[in-house]
């Protein structure tokens, strides 16, 4: 499968998810490969590569991937706590799919990354 087109598969349901949100803007599921004990990718539903194609006409696209972490952050209980969004953006930038989407995690302390 190539890793361009998997999460287009995810969004039709040709590829299973444990998807935990999907509206018509977006859709998130859990990372099979977590980070953290809360480990959720939320991702746009159609393909905007990365945050370098984000414009004047997309934009609302990438405010509602925000609202929706929050909102899950929010129904899982991690609010409070504390959480960490993370967009990557490219290879050097930790980009390993070729479509934008932002890393909810939580669920225990991350510490400082800076």
């Amino acid at each position: 499968m190539n890793k361009k087109n998997i999460f287009e598969q995810i969004i039709k349901g040709k590829i299973k998810s444990d998807i935990v949100y999907q509206d018509k803007i977006v859709t998130a599921f859990k990372d099979i490969k977590p980070k953290a004990p809360i480990h959720i990718l939320i991702i746009p539903n159609v393909l905007i590569v990365s945050a370098n194609q984000i414009n004047e006409k997309n934009k609302d696209i990438l405010t509602h991937v925000f609202i929706t972490a929050i909102k899950i952050a929010k129904k899982i209980g991690i609010h409070e706590k504390g959480y960490r969004l993370v967009l990557n953006c490219n290879r050097n930038g930790g980009q390993e799919v070729p479509y934008l989407h932002l890393h909810l995690l939580g669920g225990k302390y991350l510490g400082s990354i800076l």
